[in-house]
């Protein structure tokens, strides 16, 4: 039977215990991590979420202490009483290390069977298993210090936008389904049977109508749902820190944001970051890095060499070239013995899984280059080739030809694969703004002219003689914030006036039925006086990944989904018995 605390009362953190509580009497708490028989002592390193302590047990300990000591096992719960002594033999690499807990008395307060994995740091057990088992692996100190980041980041957060005036308001989780980019999480009523509520992708309605209701400074931890493809750095539900301003301009929204990663690197990490952070275009953001969300810790921009090669006997390059696309390349520094034709081959391969047609290449090994497509061309050419992208003796210089949608995304991500295989990536935080994005984007399967950012995003003042004209010209008042390569957040100007969304919601060829049924009451809200605003959700997952030093989002969310959107450990989603479908008026089909 399970023993219980009684009068005990944990004193101390396991991890809290130092050479300066030498003679206290202390109690605590926690999971056996080792235990350790030696005959006629017996050592238990008791972990909780701060760290272990070494419990011990001697000649001088009551036998029935002694016996249940004896008795513990990995995963056993304990809550212990005993003096504060000094080790005999001391532990630099933890920090209770000089201590230790002669305890004088033990409860058993839960048994464990062997878990399915060992419970330490650095474990090698697949993570499925560990998934499946997640209650177990966030005994782990990794997971629990990420999980705790998490926690003092969004604390920092809160701290921060209280001092400048914010007023945190919870915005509805059940609410009508809009368009916002993804599909949304539908949820069926009951009383309303043939209707569906939608779990929000995000509050952005919902803070435009604080700003028209006067709440000029809004803040909310939120929880945003996402019906989408899933990888390292999503999840279907996630957590934005959202704000939203009225009466501010998109330098002040952004210089109110430099503060909080300011006050964030310093409170979590030390770190001092510098501000304000370095702008970029987007159309810069995709022509020196294939990306709208850059990583700048390193070259390796991107090259157009398109005039060069436009005439060139090469069809692969001047066909792309007069089929308005373009041939563009990337330069590996004294990547030539790392690049070998194998690796080259690899890359290939990768290109091609990602949409390219292939990949052209220049390997600078011996005093002359090799090149498969040099007998295409004229010295002249070639050697324009190589003084254009700066390629030197050992280079090795990669080539995608295509239209503009493939060869820069294409050369983006190869940058990046190249970068993290030749290890030039530095350890160090490069934030960067992108901005000025196209308000439109073509879409080349409808053929039609669609919304890069929601609808109610604020085009720029001069281009707005261009949206009955020339959708391409029009820039957006839209900006993003990007971290080593990773978006963290996203934010716009709002439109607030009447006349303009409607004149929005035209140019996306939205009818009047459409308008009314999905943004109705937003647009008779507008009609009631308006303030600019303006805002921004951060992603506070993406955050607490890149502080972190994790590699996905699920290091630092407690239960996350996989990649198929389930969770492992609660086998969820799950189908329903019938008479909960009854009830809501629905029958599954099968496919």
């Amino acid at each position: 039977m399970a023993e219980y605390m009684g009068e005990l009362r944990r004193t101390h953190y396991c991890g809290d215990l130092r050479e300066c509580n030498v003679g206290e009497t202390v109690v605590v708490c926690g999971w056996v991590a080792k235990q350790r028989d030696l005959g006629q002592l017996i050592f238990i390193d008791l972990r909780d979420r701060t760290g272990v302590v070494q419990l011990a047990f001697n000649e001088s300990t009551e036998k029935e202490i002694f016996d249940k000591a004896f008795s513990a096992r990995a995963e056993y719960v304990l809550c212990a009483k005993g003096v504060v002594q000094e080790r005999s033999s001391k532990n630099p690499d933890i920090k209770t290390g000089d201590i230790e807990v002669l305890v004088e008395d033990l409860r058993v307060l839960s048994k464990a069977q062997t878990p399915p994995f060992e419970i330490v740091d650095d474990c090698k057990t697949s993570e499925d298993v560990r998934l499946k088992y997640r209650y177990l692996d966030l005994r782990r100190k990794p997971l629990q210090n990420n999980i705790i980041m998490r926690s003092k980041i969004a604390k920092v957060a809160r701290d921060y936008f209280y001092e400048n005036g914010f007023i945190e308001i919870e915005t509805p989780m059940l609410i009508k389904s809009t368009p916002e980019g993804a599909r949304d999480y539908l949820v069926p009523s009951r009383v309303h049977k043939g209707s569906f509520y939608a779990l929000p992708q995000s509050p952005q309605i919902y803070k435009q109508l604080l700003m028209l209701s006067g709440f000029d400074r809004y803040i909310q931890l939120a929880r945003c749902f996402r019906d989408e493809d899933l990888r390292a750095d999503r999840q279907p539900e996630f957590t934005q820190i959202d704000m939203e301003l009225s009466f501010a301009s998109m330098e002040e929204i952004m210089e109110i944001n430099e503060g909080l990663f300011k006050r964030l690197f310093k409170d979590i990490l030390g770190k001092n970051l510098e501000t304000p952070f370095e702008k970029m275009t987007y159309a810069d953001a995709m022509n020196r890095y294939g990306s709208d969300k850059p990583d700048v810790r390193f070259g390796m921009e991107i090259c157009d060499v398109s005039d060069v090669v436009k005439e060139c006997g090469f069809g692969v390059f001047s066909g792309a070239v007069k089929n308005g696309g373009s041939v563009r390349c990337i330069v590996a520094k004294n990547s030539a013995s790392v690049l070998t034709r194998k690796e080259v081959d690899k890359l290939t391969e990768y290109v091609k899984g990602i949409g390219a047609k292939g990949l052209a290449f220049i390997r600078w090994v011996d005093d002359e280059p090799s090149c498969g497509f040099k007998k295409f061309l004229t010295d002249e050419e070639f050697n324009s080739i190589i003084s254009t992208c700066g390629a030197e003796k050992g280079d090795v210089v990669l080539f995608v030809a295509d239209k503009n949608s493939v060869v820069l995304p294409t050369l983006g991500a190869l940058r990046l694969k190249v970068a993290k295989k030749l290890d030039i990536i530095p350890n160090v935080f490069k934030f960067v703004w992108i901005v000025d994005f196209p308000f439109f984007e073509f879409d080349e399967e409808s053929g039609e002219w669609v919304a890069m950012h929601h609808p109610f995003t604020m085009p720029k003042e001069e281009c707005l003689q261009y949206l009955d004209t020339d959708k391409g010209k029009v820039v957006a008042k839209a900006y993003d914030l990007t971290l080593n390569g990773t978006e963290l957040s996203s934010g716009s100007i709002r439109i607030t006036d009447y006349e303009l969304q409607q004149k929005m919601f035209k140019a996306l060829k939205l009818t009047d039925e459409e308008i009314e049924a999905k943004f109705g009451f937003l647009v008779e809200a507008y009609k009631y006086g308006a303030p600019p605003h303006g805002g921004m959700g951060i992603g506070l997952d993406r955050i607490a990944m890149l502080l972190s030093g994790a590699e996905s989002l699920r290091d630092v969310t407690a239960f996350p989904k996989v990649q198929n959107a389930s969770e492992l450990m609660s086998q969820s989603p799950a189908p329903v018995d019938q008479e909960s479908l009854d009830v809501l008026g629905i029958e599954v089909v099968s496919e």
